[in-house]
């Protein structure tokens, strides 16, 4: 039975920059000043398990709860000329559920795909549950809601602007997630527009990683959706959604972090700083926006001081944040001075979040900067099978061969004026 659940009014979608726009400046002047008083966050973690190694398993089990699910197949999409022919199959295939949150639902080629795939599916009698961000996608149009809702799918917003919600404004669900039939989940970095198109062969056609799960791992990412989907509806899923998943012959152990804002800290934010603090040998980090905080500095060095391979690859020129890589590159120093390497890709913006350390490999929707390991939800896809990991570090390589690699030189002969502009932005970190 179709639920009735609150959705963005017409008057709203349009005009919600106005309400966004007052409620935003009050949350980041608070936050910001929270942030400052409160420090440089991190833990203290004596004797750290290598990643990999099953004393990290157990470590992740307990510090994000994310139990370990035996018996998956997992396949690695890279860009949305793999990711979106492979959604679109399994939706077009769905015979009794889909559950679909996306934090980037723009209007555009791709976008009228999945409109019309979905509409298709809930006409034919399968229940269609669809949450998006609302500050993520208010580009939205209202056509496209109509759309979706006279075929019969039931859309929700997650935290439409509110006079009563300001104290949420600035925490947003960042999850990207399709769920069909409980059986076949999809998860990582691609948002639903037209820039995460191609394969990344120009500027208009951004660098993405996303995966494709089947088995038992599969719940836990419906319980991302979950999470997501209760608060903004209210409606509890039913029984439907689970089914009976046995793990799969041959397949690989997978963990799923759900990560939110919490008095203790995110599970994100804990999971890097068990990986990062463990590493011995390599540390791979692919993060389409970089500005950690003094104590994921402090942690990048002693990786470094201590003999592990440390690789960070971030957005170069093409970047749709040009503030946040400002913001980034003014610790760039520091990183150098310990031996990290750093490296710019340069075709494109570069949107993955890929995190290889040793025998352990994540990917996900979580950059290394304070809103993802601060302020919003996010999901992160965690294995040690080595094919896996093996597949994502010729990928690291790849993309590796098309970056500018970012030496001490470079870093000590910045302008007067940009390094001005990058303590400037600074001030605003935990706001992007």
């Amino acid at each position: 039975m179709l639920q009735t659940v609150p959705t963005l009014p017409r008057s709203r979608i349009a005009p919600a920059a106005v309400v966004v726009g007052a409620g935003l400046a009050l949350t980041y002047a608070v936050g910001t000043a929270r942030y400052r008083k409160g420090g440089p966050s991190g833990y203290q973690l004596d004797d750290p398990p290598a990643p990999g190694s099953a004393e990290f398993t157990r470590l992740v089990e307990g510090i994000t709860r994310a139990p370990v699910r035996p018996g998956n197949r997992v396949r690695i999409l890279r860009n949305g000329c793999r990711t979106f022919p492979s959604m679109l199959e399994a939706i077009a295939a769905a015979e009794s559920t889909i559950d679909f949150s996306s934090y980037i639902y723009w209007p555009g080629e791709i976008t009228n795909q999945f409109t019309e795939a979905l509409c298709e599916r809930a006409k034919a009698g399968v229940e269609v549950n669809v949450v998006f961000d609302a500050y993520g996608s208010a580009k939205l149009d209202r056509e496209t809601v109509h759309r979706l809702e006279e075929a019969g799918a039931t859309v929700a917003f997650f935290r439409p602007p509110a006079w009563y919600t300001l104290d949420k404004l600035n925490n947003r669900m960042h999850r990207r997630l399709l769920i069909v039939d409980g059986r076949i989940g999809f998860a990582g970095g691609v948002g639903i527009a037209d820039v995460w198109m191609g394969d990344a062969e120009d500027p208009e056609h951004w660098r993405e990683t996303h995966a494709v799960i089947e088995g038992p791992a599969v719940r836990d990412i419906l319980g991302g959706f979950i999470e997501d989907w209760t608060e903004a509806t209210n409606v509890v899923l039913g029984a439907s959604h689970f089914p009976e998943v046995a793990p799969l012959d041959g397949g690989v152990d997978v963990q799923v972090i759900l990560s939110s804002p919490g008095s203790g800290g995110t599970a994100a934010a804990q999971l890097f700083f068990a990986t990062i603090a463990g590493a011995r040998e390599r540390l791979w980090i692919t993060t389409a926006y970089f500005a950690p905080d003094e104590a994921f500095l402090d942690l990048l060095c002693d990786a470094a001081e201590r003999g592990v391979d440390v690789r960070i690859l971030v957005n170069g020129p093409n970047v749709d944040k040009e503030v946040v890589r400002e913001t980034g590159q003014r610790q760039y120093g520091r990183l150098l001075e310990a031996g990290v390497r750093i490296f710019e890709f340069q075709p494109t913006m570069i949107h993955a979040k890929v995190m290889i350390a040793d025998g352990w490999a994540n990917l996900g929707s979580s950059n290394l900067e304070h809103r993802s390991l601060g302020l919003d939800d996010e999901l992160i896809v965690g294995f040690s099978d080595p094919a896996l990991i093996d597949e994502l570090a010729r990928h690291f390589g790849d993309d590796l061969d098309r970056s500018a690699e970012y030496d001490l030189e470079r870093w000590k002969r910045r302008s007067l004026s940009k390094r001005a502009r990058e303590r400037a932005v600074d001030l605003l970190r935990q706001s992007f």
